[in-house]
């Protein structure tokens, strides 16, 4: 008699990964890259509304919510078209861009509020009712002329960068007559405190008996840079005001007065980059 042999088991088949069963359908599609993030204050900022030290401020005073909830967090992650910002109830909008050019006097300071109680640069815009502005770049307190301000930080930092920037062009009464032995020097520049100073273009305006107005063309401007320059060799400032920025001249603004800039001004800052006035 026959003795059958029961039919051998199947092998065992590996577990389905619950996690791979959709791999198939996603096979040759590449992953969407995350959204850009910004912090709530800086969205605030760029947005024209205010500095972001002032952001952050209303931040921890509670005057800010994302999606219906207050924020505390001036670094919460914001993505453009994801959230609804509000500011006291009011939806997040972009103010209008304003650009503005003031005739700084001599003897304000180029900040918002100065904790020695000085004198300050909007003291000048005293009841004029504009928004949020920020000065782009600055004058010392003993420098004057022309001052630009705008509640855009990006056309800010495009002309405030030293790569990119227009020239700055001032006008500087000195102590002595340089010769041309020295205005060569200025041009090509001396080391001071660890920076290279220089000018790109200094020219003799015209002197009297023992002082002279020259011209100082600047491609960036560091931290009182003519000043130092000049004390290099041994010339002192008597006065120095900035005429121009790239092709936009202070003209006759009378001093401590301001205008918005017109279109086509705001075009010849935009393509004149590594461009200096030459105002006479």
């Amino acid at each position: 008699m026959s003795t059958r042999r029961p039919p051998a088991a199947p092998p065992d088949r590996p577990r389905r990964d619950p996690r791979r069963a959709s791999a198939p359908a996603r096979a040759g599609t590449a992953r969407a890259p995350d959204a850009p993030r910004h912090g709530l204050a800086r969205v605030l900022s760029k947005a024209g509304l205010c500095s972001r030290t002032e952001a952050a401020r209303w931040i921890a005073d509670g005057r800010v919510t994302v999606d219906g909830r207050t924020i505390n967090n001036p670094e919460f992650p914001i993505v453009d078209g994801r959230h609804v910002v509000r500011v006291d109830g009011q939806p997040l909008g972009s103010a209008r861009r304003i650009h503005i050019m003031l005739n700084k006097p001599r003897g304000l300071v180029t900040t918002a509020q100065d904790e020695r109680g000085r004198d300050t640069v909007y003291r000048c815009f005293d009841g004029a009712g504009l928004p949020w502005l920020a000065p782009v770049g600055r004058l010392d307190k003993a420098s004057e002329g022309l001052l630009l301000f705008s509640n855009d930080p990006e056309w800010a930092a495009r002309l405030t960068d030293p790569e990119t920037g227009p020239d700055k062009t001032y006008h500087v009464q000195v102590d002595v007559i340089p010769d041309e032995t020295q205005l060569a020097a200025l041009r090509a520049g001396v080391e001071d405190d660890g920076e290279f100073l220089r000018a790109r273009a200094v020219r003799l305006l015209r002197s009297g008996e023992k002082t002279a107005w020259l011209e100082v063309v600047l491609e960036e401007g560091r931290n009182r840079h003519i000043r130092r320059l000049l004390a290099a060799f041994q010339i002192g400032v008597l006065r120095l005001v900035r005429v121009g920025i790239g092709h936009l001249a202070l003209g006759t603004l009378g001093k401590g007065a301001w205008r918005e800039l017109q279109p086509h001004e705001l075009e010849l800052l935009h393509t004149t980059a590594g461009s200096a006035v030459v105002a006479s």
